[in-house]
C-alpha cells in the first residue's frame, strides 16, 4: 500500500485571508516503510513574509523571491502524490493550504477522503497526553535533534516515523494476520512467506508394533518384580 506523508510551511494560518503555502515536503511509504522517494519544493508566495511566520520556519521574503510560483510546479507535485492517501499532522491545516493553492491555479482539490490525520490518531491512542510532533517524537524515541526550526521535509520525515509507531510500530510487517493471495499465503504488509500448491493427501502410515515386538514386550514385563502399576491396580 502506497501512502504519502507530507507537511507544509506557510505565511500564516488562514488561506482564506490571503496566507499562502511557501514549502511542501513529502515522503513516500510503501507498506508503512519509507522507500527513499521524497518530494520537496519552496514556492514564491507573491506576498511579504510576516515576522511571526518567519520566526517559526526561518523562510524570508528574500529567500523565497526567486522560487517558482506554485502553479509552475504543481504538476510535478501532483504526479508524486498520485492517488495515494495523504498523511499530515493536524491534516486539516495542510489540506486547507494545499487545496487553496490548487484552486488559485485552477486545479481540482485533493479529496478530503484521502486525508489521514496523525493528530487525531494520537489523541485517540493516547488521550490526555501531549500530541505535538515534538512530544510524539519524544514518546516514540524518534530523533529530532536536527529540528531547530520547522521545515516541511524534515517534519514529514519525522512524522513518517511517528505514523508508523501510531499504526503498529516498526515491526508491523511481522503481523500474523495473513491473507491468501495468488499462489500463496501473504503476511499483512510484508512479502510472501509461504507459496505453495495444494499438497496431495497421504494415507496414514501404520505404526503398530509387530507380533515379535509384542512378544518381546510381554517377556520383559514378566521379568519385573512388583511393578508399580500392579500395586496401583490392587489399591
Amino acid at each position: 500500500m502506497r501512502e504519502i506523508v507530507f507537511d507544509t510551511e506557510t505565511t500564516g494560518v488562514n488561506p482564506a485571508g490571503g496566507d499562502r503555502m511557501v514549502e511542501i515536503g513529502c515522503v513516500e511509504l510503501i507498506n508503512r516503510c519509507p522507500t527513499g522517494r521524497e518530494y520537496h519544493a519552496y514556492f514564491n508566495p507573491e506576498r511579504a513574509m510576516p515576522s511571526e511566520a518567519e520566526a517559526v520556519h526561518g523562510l524570508s521574503s528574500i529567500f523565497l523571491s526567486d522560487k517558482p510560483l506554485f502553479g509552475a510546479a504543481c504538476e510535478e507535485l501532483l504526479d508524486f502524490i498520485g492517488d495515494a492517501p495523504l498523511i499530515a499532522h493536524n491534516a486539516g491545516f495542510d489540506f486547507g493550504f494545499l487545496n487553496n493553492e490548487l484552486a488559485l491555479c485552477g486545479r481540482d482539490s485533493v479529496c478530503l477522503s484521502r486525508m489521514i490525520c496523525t493528530l487525531v490518531l494520537a489523541r485517540s491512542k493516547h488521550p490526555g497526553a501531549k500530541h505535538s510532533l515534538d512530544a510524539l517524537c519524544t514518546r516514540f524515541g524518534v530523533d529530532r535533534t536536527a529540528r531547530v526550526k520547522h521545515g516541511a521535509l524534515l517534519d514529514a520525515q519525522l512524522l513518517a516515523q511517528v505514523y508508523v509507531e501510531l499504526t503498529g510500530g516498526r515491526q508491523i510487517g511481522l503481523s500474523l494476520v495473513a491473507e491468501l493471495g495468488d499462489g500463496g499465503l501473504q503476511a499483512s504488509g510484508s512479502a510472501t512467506v509461504v507459496a505453495s500448491t495444494p499438497r496431495a493427501v497421504r494415507p496414514a502410515r501404520p505404526h503398530a508394533a509387530s507380533l515379535d515386538e509384542l512378544a518381546a514386550h510381554t517377556q520383559f514385563i514378566a521379568r519385573m518384580k512388583e511393578p508399580l502399576w500392579a500395586a496401583v491396580g490392587t489399591a
